[in-house]
């Protein structure tokens, strides 16, 4: 006889299927997977399954509040072991911030050793830390042994853990909870113990509540880390309404507490002469202090907070952070402004109330109906647990029933014990006792069969059935269930009250004051300086107003190109040849101790292009620009400000056009004059000239040959000037130029005797 031993052929598994929906119910079944058992918090308890697992793992190992501490790495290796088969070191992450007093407002779990700090440091290695529960903890796992929650197979069978933590602690409020799942996600703020429970026993009191009732007990977040929430009141009542909105959170400004345990508001610390420095004492939650401190000293470094000198880290237990302003006649609010708008010392928490309701179905609730159902499931709890008890006492009391019968008739007991053997049935016939009875009067110690023990026992029946009577009017009462729940609640508030240390507030709920309108520009110290642009594009500002016909050292092959007197506070216009326009703020230039930085490296200008102006820009203030072609316009300062690195298109050119001309306009001006390549001259009305935000303009003056050679503007009784050749810098002036003056777009007269001869005025 022979046995087929072939293996089956592994393709005839194989299902033939369309794609899209194989692949669509894998991932559905994965997203639930996600929503479920990983990244949701559930409703009932506040934790993922790692948190659940993570402390039901710390309570099999006796890991009470008033235990010895074991090391991280025995509850991490049992968690993973046991419960929950995914990387060591994602759970070890969880149980830290577990024990981080400033990422939970209640810390579940006792750290020993370096569980990580405020300042973004990660904690020790599990093997160097140990851990044990708290008494929050203990609160939120109360009654596991009493029938409460169901108990669920772990991954592999083999053990049970409960697929809910009973404990009347409000964690998912009080503790809070955020997660990405698949579609959706979570983030919940932790909020005050005491308010939760005042909120919560209003509405026990009055189901129909109105949402604007339960905010006048429920302030808003209360963060591990303290700030403030710069909200108004009826922007977080809208966002627990609908479970969904943005909250403003900033550090808090403050010296320390005052006598009556309130914070000192200002923040300024006086100093001798005059000098004052603002303290942070406290910082937005989720921020580490270091990359606060970084974020700043590179604002300071980049000379973008120019009213700041310095900051100091001078924190220990508690967080001291020190800012120097650049001198005392700096205004206090500027300066905490300025930080709330760069910085992070000013975040926006995304409040998203989306959690897994008791059919472990995912929604965004709001705080009214998050409460219903939580006091919901604190009521089917309870109604557990009292049916659990009743069951309890229903066994002892048949036991009782038993004993009493066994006292009643000891000595016959005793003799069917003695001759029978198989005394269980007769004692069960005789004594119409149940097998539990006969079988726990057999078990029966000799040293229990005394007088003493049957008062004992009738004693003990009569209190089990005052007590039964009790729990049957309690499963029969809705009154008496709330009434129980809100005691067990009032309980709880006395160790969360707002006079003991983990009670008290920690996060002010304050509508910031009108934010103060301010500019990069206003931040700057104003001091003069003398800006020089080379003939290849190196800039440079030299401190103070050197003489501009200094001796100014250039790179070699390098030269003068131009210079000019500015403060820090003003923004320099850099005109080029294509007709486009650029800013860059005095303040932004780097020292004349070397040769400077090519502008092009601060400034994305066409590597084609020249540079034909350097000014500095007068608000309001109008340009005469001008084509090398004879046609120009007005523009006026304020439509020249280029808010990029870009610049500004706005004299259009084409190939061979060219701007040429930019100068300022002065206010007394009346009329302009142009001269052209061929040294012809004309005068005209300062009125013909149109104001453009863009454009090619109109003819200035027209050519037969050549092109324009320069533009000015001047006033009419005062006649012309320009310069004299060589460096003797003499101006010379024809007061008399009514014979050049003509329409605009004329053609001209020759230029006066003694008009330079490279056309330039």
């Amino acid at each position: 006889m022979t046995t087929d031993t072939t293996e089956p052929d592994p393709f005839d598994a194989i299902v033939d299927a369309p794609f899209d929906s194989a692949l669509s119910e894998r991932y559905l079944v994965y997203a639930l997977s996600t929503i479920t058992a990983r990244s949701l918090p559930d409703l009932r308890d506040g934790l993922k399954p790692v948190h659940r697992r993570l402390l039901w793992a710390m309570r099999q190992l006796k890991l009470n509040p008033s235990d010895a501490f074991k090391k991280s790495a025995r509850v991490v290796g049992d968690v993973i072991g046991k419960y929950h088969p995914h990387g060591d070191q994602s759970v070890y992450d969880a149980m830290v911030r577990l024990a981080q007093d400033f990422s939970l407002r209640y810390p579940l779990v006792e750290g020993q050793g370096n569980f990580g700090n405020i300042d973004g440091d990660n904690a020790a290695a599990y093997r160097y830390t140990e851990a044990r529960l708290t008494k929050t903890a203990v609160q939120l796992m109360a009654g596991l042994d009493e029938g409460t929650v169901n108990f669920i197979p772990t991954y592999n069978g083999e053990e049970e853990e409960p697929e809910i933590f009973p404990g009347i602690f409000p964690n998912l409020l009080a503790n809070g909870s955020s997660g990405i799942a698949v579609g959706m996600a979570t983030n919940i703020p932790s909020h005050n113990v005491a308010e939760i429970i005042d909120a919560t026993l209003l509405l026990i009191d009055n189901p129909t509540a109105e949402h604007e009732e339960l905010m006048q007990h429920f302030k808003g977040p209360d963060f591990a880390t303290g700030g403030v929430v710069v909200e108004s009141g009826a922007t977080i009542s809208r966002a627990y309404e609908t479970g969904k909105g943005a909250l403003r959170l900033r550090g808090r400004f403050s010296t320390g507490r005052e006598a009556d345990g309130s914070w000192e508001t200002t923040g300024i610390e006086k100093l001798s002469g005059g000098q004052w420095q603002l303290v942070i004492s406290e910082i937005p939650y989720q921020l580490a202090k270091g990359k606060l401190i970084e974020q700043v000293a590179q604002l300071i470094a980049d000379k973008k907070l120019p009213i700041l000198e310095d900051i100091r880290d001078e924190s220990d237990e508690q967080i001291r952070i020190v800012f120097v302003p650049k001198s005392r006649n700096v205004d206090p609010e500027l300066l905490k402004e300025s930080l709330f708008k760069l910085t992070d010392l000013e975040t926006r928490f995304n409040l998203n109330l989306n959690v897994l309701d008791d059919t472990r179905t995912p929604g965004v609730l709001s705080l009214r109906l998050l409460l219903l159902e939580w006091t919901k499931s604190q009521i089917n709890i309870l109604l557990r647990r009292t049916q659990h008890r009743l069951d309890k006492i229903a066994g002892r009391l048949e036991l009782l029933g038993g004993y009493i019968i066994a006292y009643l008739n000891l000595d016959r007991i005793i003799e069917i014990i003695r001759t029978e053997d198989e005394p269980k049935p007769l004692m069960m016939a005789e004594f119409d006792l149940t097998d539990r009875q006969a079988e726990a009067i057999l078990n029966m110690r000799l040293r229990s069969l005394r007088r003493l023990e049957e008062m004992e026992l009738r004693r003990e029946r009569d209190e089990l059935l005052a007590e039964q009577d009790e729990l049957n009017k309690l499963l029969e009462s809705p009154a008496r269930q709330r009434t129980r729940l809100k005691r067990d609640l009032a309980n709880l508030r006395k160790d969360y009250a707002e006079d003991t240390a983990l009670g008290r507030r920690r996060t002010t709920i304050a509508e910031a004051a009108p934010t103060v309108e301010f500019s990069m520009d206003a931040m700057i110290e104003k001091a003069p300086v003398t800006v020089i642009l080379s003939a290849k594009g190196w800039v440079r500002g030299a401190s103070g107003h050197e003489p501009l016909d200094k001796d100014f050292k250039y790179k070699d092959g390098d030269g003068f190109g131009f210079a000019l007197h500015a403060q820090t506070t003003d923004k320099l216009l850099i005109a080029c040849d294509n007709g486009r326009f650029y800013t860059l703020g005095a303040d932004k230039l780097p020292g004349a101790r070397g040769f400077g930085e090519p502008l092009r490296t601060m400034l994305d200008i066409d590597s084609a292009a020249e540079i034909v102006a350097l000014l500095v820009y007068k608000p309001k203030g109008q340009l005469l620009l001008a084509s090398n072609t004879g046609r120009g316009f007005a523009a006026v300062a304020d439509e020249l400000l280029a808010e990029t690195r870009k610049g500004r298109g706005v004299m259009t050119t084409k190939p061979g056009v060219k701007l040429v001309v930019v100068r300022e306009i002065p206010a007394e001006h009346d009329h302009i004059a142009v001269v052209g390549d061929n040294h012809k001259l004309v005068v005209f009305n300062l009125e013909e000239l149109p104001v453009l935000a863009k454009g090619q303009g109109v003819t200035l003056q027209r050519y037969r040959d050549g092109g324009l050679s320069d533009a000015t503007t001047l006033k009419l009784d005062e006649g012309l000037s320009w310069k004299m050749g060589g460096e003797s810098g003499r101006m010379r002036s024809e007061p008399d130029v009514l014979i050049f003056k003509v329409a605009r777009g004329a053609a001209g007269r020759i230029a006066p005797r003694g008009f330079p001869q490279s056309n330039k005025f």
